[in-house]
Parts: C-alpha cells; structure tokens; sequence
C-alpha cells in the first residue's frame, strides 16, 4: 500500500480534526453557546488538571505568547483571561471558528491576531515571542522536526518554549497495541506504527525521552525538561477487562514519580569549578536536562528556553 506523501498526509490530517476540534465531542449544548464552551473547558481540566501548572498562564501577562495549533482554544482564552497579548494559529477553518465564537461568548479582550496556518511554516518574524506554546498538536506534523524548529525560531532569545508530545513507551499506546495489534493478530508491529494508524489522526507520532534529547539538541535550547503525566487514557486503559486494567496501574505505580529538584538548583558551584568542568564535557553534556513524571505516562511537557547569541566581535 501505497504510503501518503507529506502534503497528502497533511490534508488527511486537516480533514481529521477539521470535523472535530479536540475535545468538542464532549460537548451536548448548542454548538457555540455559551453552555458548549463551558462544558468543553470543565472537562478539559478536569481530564488534564495539569495543563494549568504546565502552562503557568498567569506569567505571561502583557507577553507576547503564540500558540500553535489552538483547536477549540480552551488554553489559547486562558492567555487573553491572564492579559498576554496573544497570536494563534490552527491547521483548521473549524478550529478558527471555534476560538472566534468562544472569543466573542465570553466578551473576552480581541487577541493580536488567529489565523488558519501551516506549523512548518509560522507567519511570524523570528525573535518575536516570549512564548511559544503548543500542546498534543506537533506529534500530528508531517515533519514534527521541522514545525518544532519553527516554533523555536519565531521565540526571542531568553524566551521560553512549552511543548506536549505524545510518549510512544505509554501504558495508553501499549493498550492500543494489544487492541490493534495483538488481539488483530499482527503483534509485530510497532508501537510506532499503531501510533500511525490507530491514534487520532493518521500519522500521529510518540517519542521516547532519549529521542527527544536527540531532537533538541539540535536546537538552540538550554534549560531543556521533560515532565512526563499520567494521564486519564493511561489509568483508565482496559477498564472493560479488570484483570488487565489492574497490571497497567500496578506498572504505573511501580514506575514511581520523580520530581524535577536538582541540586543545582540550590547550590550553585565556583564558577572557576563550573568551566573547567564544562571544558571537558560535549555541548549536550553541558545542557542540563531534566526528566520527572512517570516514565509510562502519555504526555511528554516539554520546557526549554531558547539560547541567547553571543556576541561576536573583531
């Protein structure tokens, strides 16, 4: 069978989320009623409580924050509640017209600017943003390196970048592999594979934590973390069969929680120590990366700040 070429796999993935926005199925009122936004927002931080810390909304105040691929903008009105000055854009009509009635139900301040755009390719200048803000959106890119090195490059130097991928080593996707792949009688394949085909939309992608250290060491980044949730998909996969639903929190339980500290967050070594020790390492090394969560969870936060350019004089 013939696989889709990049803009072919992009229109399937327009078409997919074209006829629902994310989270909009929850939703029985009148489309675009007031009661419709509420009910897409209660359950959305009810089903994802952590969005909130992640997000840090309320920092942004006045910042100049673009986020990329705001679907039905429950998080994008979170940005104009807390007074940044917002940009936006969605691969979707559907997602635009959402975000505009939502905008005008709720009397909220008019953003910047919302538009329908392509993630590879942002029309913004570089160095603009203090913010470049993307969740569960990038991983459904044709080429994700590429839409990730465009958010990067549309942040100012010192300004931040917060991105969810999906984490292809999940409780949620191995469950998706038994239901696919196992119980279908093709357990060869992938996890990769049934991320492919049986995700969301066609061609959805995970990444495991050293893959992500892979894909961002090429980016101009430093402060680089990676907080990885449970989410409700993990917890509640297989709860029509006990048995397994029970072996799946038990591995989620034995795979612990870790927390971000660091002792280099609280004593800071002798600069004199600092660089001669930086001298030996790699560039990666020199990067601190951080990694907390659960390892089997579904959602990889991602929070790294973009490097400031030397100056270089002759």
């Amino acid at each position: 069978m013939r696989q889709p070429c990049e803009e072919e796999l992009k229109e399937q993935v327009r078409e997919f989320w074209n006829r629902l926005s994310c989270d909009t199925q929850v939703a029985s009122s009148p489309k675009f009623s007031l009661d419709y936004f509420e009910e897409i927002e209660s359950f959305r931080y009810l089903d994802q409580p952590f969005i909130h810390a992640f997000a840090q909304f309320t920092r942004y105040h006045s910042k100049r924050v673009v986020e990329v691929g705001f679907g039905a903008g429950t998080d994008f009105i979170q940005w104009l509640r807390a007074g940044s000055r917002a940009w936006g854009i969605d691969l979707t009509q559907e997602a635009l017209e959402n975000l505009t009635r939502r905008i005008q139900a709720y009397g909220l301040p008019a953003p910047e600017q919302i538009m329908v755009a392509d993630a590879e390719q942002l029309p913004f200048e570089s160095n603009f943003f203090d913010l470049g803000y993307s969740f569960g959106v990038l991983h459904h890119s044709p080429d994700t390196e590429k839409a990730i090195a465009e958010l990067v490059r549309v942040v100012r130097p010192g300004g931040e970048i917060k991105i969810m991928l999906y984490n292809r080593r999940s409780v949620y996707v191995f469950n998706q592999w038994i239901k696919f792949g196992l119980l279908h009688g093709k357990p060869w394949q992938s996890l990769a594979s049934i991320l492919w085909h049986h995700v969301e939309s066609v061609g959805t992608k995970g990444y495991t934590r050293k893959e992500l250290v892979t894909m961002f060491s090429k980016l101009p980044l430093e402060e680089f973390s990676v907080h990885t949730e449970i989410t409700s998909a993990d917890y509640l996969s297989a709860s029509a069969m006990p048995p397994l639903n029970r072996i799946y929190r038990m591995c989620l339980r034995l795979a612990g929680y870790s927390r971000a500290w660091q002792l280099s967050h609280y004593v800071k070594r002798p600069n004199s120590i600092q660089d001669a020790t930086s001298a030996k390492l790699p560039m990666r090394a020199q990067q601190e990366i951080s990694f907390s969560g659960n390892r089997f969870g579904f959602f990889h936060c991602i929070s790294a700040t973009k490097r400031a350019v030397p100056n270089v004089t002759h």
